[in-house]
C-alpha cells in the first residue's frame, strides 16, 4: 500500500517528441520574494525563465501583513537579532546561515527603497514595531500591514525591467527532470498551451510552503507543497518536515477562509481575552501576547479546552477610533467585511498553519544534493528558523537567500553543459481501473484530518492514524494519472501530508512548533536534532543529524 507514493516518479504522461520544449540558462519556480530576487540576480549571468502557477503576485508574500526585521535601529545590533532568532529557534538553527542573513539585512533593505519600495516611516526614519520573540522594536512596515504587498510589488516591477526575464504566469510545475543524477529543468503545464517541457542548465525552487494542507490557514491557496513533492520524487533531501509553525491570531469567522490579524497588532499593544472579557496570555508566559508564536498557539488552545468556546478574542478597542485603521488599513478593512467595527468590538481569531519552517535542504550557497538544483525561501531548510520562526524573519530570509541563489545559479553556468529532450516518460503511468476518488471530497477530508490530528498539538496515536488514513487514499488517488492541476495537487498533496505524519511521529518529543501532548518522559536528545527524509524505491528513509549538518560559511558564492 505504502509503496504506491513510491512509485510515482512522474506524475503526467505524454510523449516527449509531442510537447513543447523551451531552453533556458536558468528555471526559477515560484514568484514570491525568493523567486522574484533569485530570477533577478540570475539576470545578470544569464536568460531566465520564471513560472508560477497563478499572477506573479498571488503568492504568499503578497498577502503578508507583517514586516520585515531589519537590526539597524536605535539601540539594536545584528548580535541581538542573531540572539533572538537562536534563542526562538530552541537550538535547530544553523548560526552561520541566521549571522548572514542579519548581517545581509540593511544591504538588501536598501536596495529594494532603490528599486522603489516605500516603507513607513516617524520623523523621517524608519518606523519600527516590536513583533513575538523579538527584544526591541526592529520590524519595519509598509502602508502599516501591506509590506508583502509592496515588496512584492517592488519586485515584479523589477522583474519586467530586465531584458533576460521572461515571466510565465498560470504555468504549473508537475514535475523537475532529472537526468544521470542531475536537475535539468521541470515538466510543466498550462492551460493554452498544454505540456511543456523547460530545460535549464540551473534550477531555482522558490515554490513556497504548503499551508493548504490545514483547513485552517492563512496561506493562499496555491500553497500546497507542490514544489516540495516534486523534490522529493526527484530524490532532494527534505528536512524537519514536521516543523510546521502556527500564526496564532486569523480572523474566525465559520464559514469564511481564515484572514491573518498581523502580530503587529499585538506588538503595538492589543491584548488577547476569552468570551468572558479576560486576558489570559500573562498566566502562559511572561512576555505575554509578545511570547513566541508556538507558545501562544498552545496558550489559545488550552485556554479554550479550560474555559470552552470556539475561538478567543483580540482588544484593540484602545487604539481609539480612526487609529487603529490609519495603522492596520488593511486589517481594519478586512474586518468591515464581517461586520466587526474595530474600534469597538473585540475581533474572532484562533490559530492558523502559516509557515513551514522545513524544506528541500540546501547548504549555504542555496545547493542541494542534486546537481543542477538549488532552492530558497519557504520551500528550502537552509537553517534559519531553527524549530521556531523569529516573527518578520521570513521576508528577510527570502529576500537575502533568492539574491544568494541566483547568484550560486549564474556561476555555475560556465560549467553545466545544457542538455536537451532526450528523456520519454510518456508509458510510466498505466491508466488505472481502480475506484475514482472524488478529488475534491479528498482535498477537504485531507486538510480537516492534518488540522485535527497534526496541529498545535500531536499525539503518537493520531499521528499513527494520519499515516494510515494517507496511504489509504493513496491507493485511490496515487494510481490514477490525471490531466489537470486539481488532480496533480492532490497527488501532491497526499504525499507529502504523509511525510509530515511520519515525519511528526518519529520526533516522540517536543521541540519548537513540534509539541508532542505524550512525551513527558522523553525530553529528546541533548542536542537538538535535525531528521531528514529522503526517497527511495522501498519507502522514505529517515535519518538524524546535528545542526552543523549545513555548510560552513565559506560555501557562499
Amino acid at each position: 500500500m505504502a509503496r504506491m507514493f513510491e512509485m510515482r516518479r512522474y506524475l503526467s504522461n505524454f510523449e516527449v517528441s509531442r510537447v513543447g520544449h523551451l531552453l533556458t540558462d536558468v528555471l526559477v519556480v515560484g514568484s514570491g520574494i525568493a523567486g522574484a530576487r533569485a530570477a533577478i540576480e540570475a539576470s545578470q549571468h544569464g536568460d531566465v525563465i520564471l513560472v508560477t502557477k497563478a499572477q506573479a503576485a498571488d503568492s504568499a508574500t503578497g498577502s503578508a501583513q507583517g514586516g520585515i526585521a531589519e537590526p539597524s535601529g536605535s539601540g539594536d545590533t545584528p548580535d541581538n537579532h542573531v540572539n533572538d532568532t537562536l534563542r526562538v529557534g530552541s537550538g535547530l538553527n544553523a548560526t552561520a546561515a541566521v549571522r548572514y542573513m542579519v548581517e545581509q539585512a540593511e544591504a538588501r533593505i536598501e536596495e529594494l527603497i532603490r528599486w522603489g519600495a516605500s516603507f513607513d516611516q516617524e520623523d523621517s526614519v524608519a518606523h519600527r514595531t516590536r513583533e513575538a520573540g523579538h527584544s526591541v522594536r526592529r520590524v519595519i512596515h509598509a502602508d502599516g500591514d501591506s509590506t508583502g504587498k509592496e515588496l512584492a510589488r517592488t519586485l515584479i516591477t523589477r522583474l519586467h525591467q530586465q531584458e533576460r526575464v521572461r515571466l510565465f504566469e498560470n504555468c504549473y510545475v508537475i514535475d523537475l527532470i532529472t537526468m544521470a543524477g542531475q536537475c535539468v529543468g521541470a515538466v510543466t503545464y498550462h492551460a493554452k498551451y498544454g505540456h511543456q517541457m523547460i530545460w535549464a542548465k540551473q534550477t531555482i525552487l522558490a515554490s513556497g510552503g504548503c499551508g493548504q494542507l490545514y483547513r485552517e490557514t492563512t496561506n493562499p491557496s496555491v500553497a500546497t507543497g507542490d514544489g516540495l513533492a516534486a523534490a522529493y520524487r526527484a530524490g532532494a533531501v527534505l528536512g524537519d518536515l514536521e516543523m510546521v509553525q502556527f500564526h496564532p491570531t486569523t480572523l474566525y469567522i465559520a464559514g469564511s477562509s481564515r484572514a491573518l490579524i498581523s502580530e503587529a497588532v499585538r506588538g503595538e499593544g492589543a491584548h488577547l481575552v476569552d468570551r468572558a472579557g479576560e486576558r489570559f496570555m500573562p498566566a502562559y508566559h511572561p512576555d505575554a501576547e509578545l511570547a513566541p508564536r508556538d507558545v501562544v498557539s498552545r496558550a489559545i488552545r488550552s485556554h479554550l479546552k479550560d474555559k470552552g468556546g470556539n475561538c478567543v478574542y483580540l482588544d484593540a478597542r484602545m487604539f481609539g477610533k480612526g487609529v487603529f485603521e490609519a495603522r492596520f488599513p488593511r486589517i481594519t478593512r478586512i474586518c468591515a467585511e464581517f461586520g466587526i467595527d474595530v474600534s469597538r468590538e473585540l475581533i474572532p481569531v484562533n490559530p492558523g498553519a502559516h509557515y513551514m519552517l522545513g524544506g528541500v535542504v540546501t547548504d549555504l550557497a542555496c545547493r542541494t544534493n542534486i546537481d543542477g538544483l538549488l532552492a530558497c525561501g519557504e520551500a528550502a531548510c537552509v537553517g534559519i528558523h531553527g524549530a521556531n520562526r523569529l516573527a518578520s524573519n521570513s521576508l528577510l530570509e527570502g529576500l537575502v537567500f533568492g539574491a544568494v541563489a541566483g547568484e550560486t545559479a549564474g556561476n555555475n553556468l560556465a560549467t553545466t553543459e545544457q542538455l536537451g529532450p532526450s528523456l520519454n516518460i510518456g508509458s510510466l503511468n498505466p491508466s488505472s481501473d481502480r475506484t475514482v476518488l472524488d478529488v475534491g471530497d479528498v482535498r477537504t477530508s485531507l486538510r480537516s484530518v492534518m488540522w485535527r490530528n497534526i496541529g498545535v498539538v500531536r499525539t503518537g496515536h493520531r499521528l499513527r492514524e494520519t499515516v494510515e488514513i494517507m496511504e489509504f487514499w493513496g491507493r485511490f488517488v496515487l494510481d490514477k494519472t490525471f490531466d489537470q492541476p486539481s488532480g496533480w495537487e492532490l497527488q501532491n498533496m497526499l504525499g507529502l501530508a504523509r511525510l509530515v505524519a511520519q515525519a511528526a511521529q518519529l520526533r516522540d518529543h517536543s521541540l519548537g512548533v513540534h509539541f508532542r501532548e505524550d512525551s513527558e518522559a522523553n525530553n529528546g536528545p541533548s542536542e537538538p536534532q535535525h531528521l531528514l527524509v529522503v526517497k527511495s524505491d522501498d519507502g522514505p528513509v529517515y535519518s538524524w543529524a546535528p545542526p552543523c549538518l549545513k555548510c560552513p560559511a565559506e560555501s557562499l558564492p
